[in-house]
Parts: structure tokens; sequence; C-alpha cells
């Protein structure tokens, strides 16, 4: 009886945490790198969802689509000086990238070469699952909101919004 208890517990610790993390479990993407993103002709264009899949909050990439993505005219994005650090010209499925250094607090990332890029706020919670030290990022330039890039995490196969803040 003790045996059956210690087996029920220990595949409750086991299986528990794995369950909740959910979207860590193998990802969306299969490891794969999409291509850029295309831009939106209508700046009212709402996130797109994969047919018969209900709208969800995380943005993904699947077979090279870009699902989630905010509107072309959502305020969030509009930025007095875009591109005020300079332009990020190391973006797109060629450049494939390990995180140095994370700030936690300030939502800030330094990949090699010394470059650093800023999570926005509304973006930040996405990535509690992802893996700084050990998950690999691209970079892409957001097709749709001037000024600002997308860090896509190949292993989940999701992205969030970002800025550039130079090296």
């Amino acid at each position: 009886m003790k045996t059956l208890l210690a087996l029920a517990v220990a595949a409750a610790v086991i299986v528990v945490p794995l369950s909740a993390q959910g979207r860590s479990r193998g990802g969306r993407s299969g490891g794969q790198i999409p291509r850029e993103p295309s831009r939106r002709e209508s700046p009212n264009a709402a996130p797109e969802s994969e047919p018969g899949r209900e709208g969800g909050a995380i943005p993904y990439v699947r077979g090279d689509h870009w699902y989630g993505h905010a509107a072309p005219n959502d305020p969030r994005f509009q930025l007095a000086r875009p591109f005020e650090h300079g332009r990020f010209a190391l973006s797109g499925p060629g450049h494939v990238y390990s995180v140095l250094r994370v700030d936690l607090g300030a939502r800030r990332l330094w990949l090699p070469g010394g470059f650093s890029f800023e999570v926005a706020t509304w973006d930040w919670a996405l990535t509690a699952p992802w893996c700084w030290d050990c998950d690999q990022f691209v970079v892409y330039a957001d097709t749709d909101h001037i000024g600002w890039y997308l860090l896509y995490d190949v292993r989940f196969g999701e992205y969030v919004h970002v800025q550039y803040l130079g090296l």
C-alpha cells in the first residue's frame, strides 16, 4: 500500500508540472524557422486564427503563416520616434540567436554582439515559459508596425514584439 501511494505521489509530482506548462511540451513549430511575415494591406486587419481553431492570446507561426498578429493600426504600436536607436540589420530567418543576458525586471535581452532589445509590456507575460538561456531566437522586422521587431522563439513557434535598443 505504501509503495502504491509513493508511486502515485511521484507520478503527480512529474505529471502535474508538465501538464501545467502545456505549451512547452514540443511547441508548435517543431524547430522550424519561418520566412518573414507579409505586410497586411488593411490597417484594420484583425489578428488571424487558424481555420477551426479559436483565436488565442498567444501569437504563433505555423507553416510560414503568422497567426495572432495585432492589427496594423493598433495604437499600442504608435511610436513618436520609430527606430530611435537605429535599425537592426541582422534580422530574418538566416540569423538564429541565443540570448546572452536577460534582465527580467526591465524586460530586456542581449544577443551576441551586444545588440539589445526590450519586450513590449503587453507581450511580456507570453514569454513566461520560454527558456532565455536555452532556446534559440530569430528577430524579424515587423512589417505592420513601424519601428518594432518580432522576436520568434524557435522551440515554441511563438513570437512577441520587441524594440531595438542598439548596442
